[in-house]
């Protein structure tokens, strides 16, 4: 059941964007993906430098609240599934403007343990 500040972010979540989560190396140097995946998020397209998960500077493109918890360097899309072809759910990096996930932080609540405002930068 979704706490208070989850309904919330439920609330203000309007937007759907195309999740594609679990980025694997098959060894022969393609990253594979899960099957891509519609979620409600609240996409703020704003520039800001931030550091990633390596301690390298970036400039994020966006910077994206969602209701799950998300892979780093997988792919955020502002968009649906429809219209895309099957090679581009199968790999994000041929869909123009999906962005990696370069960062992704897991805020708790205040005195909670079970309540999260979680949060990915492109």
């Amino acid at each position: 059941m979704a706490k208070a500040i989850e309904k919330f972010l439920l609330k203000v979540s309007v937007q759907t964007a195309i999740y594609w989560g679990s980025p694997t190396n098959n060894g022969y140097g393609k990253i594979t993906f899960d099957t891509p995946v519609e979620i409600a998020v609240r996409w703020d397209a704003s520039d800001r430098v931030l550091t990633s998960f390596t301690g390298a500077q970036h400039v994020s493109r966006a910077e994206v609240i969602v209701n799950q918890d998300m892979d780093e360097e997988g792919y955020l899309y502002l968009g649906v599934l429809e219209g895309l072809t099957d090679a581009q759910k199968a790999d994000p990096k041929l869909v123009p403007g999906a962005y990696m996930i370069m960062r992704f932080d897991k805020v708790p609540m205040i005195f909670k343990t079970d309540e999260f405002v979680r949060k990915a930068y492109l």
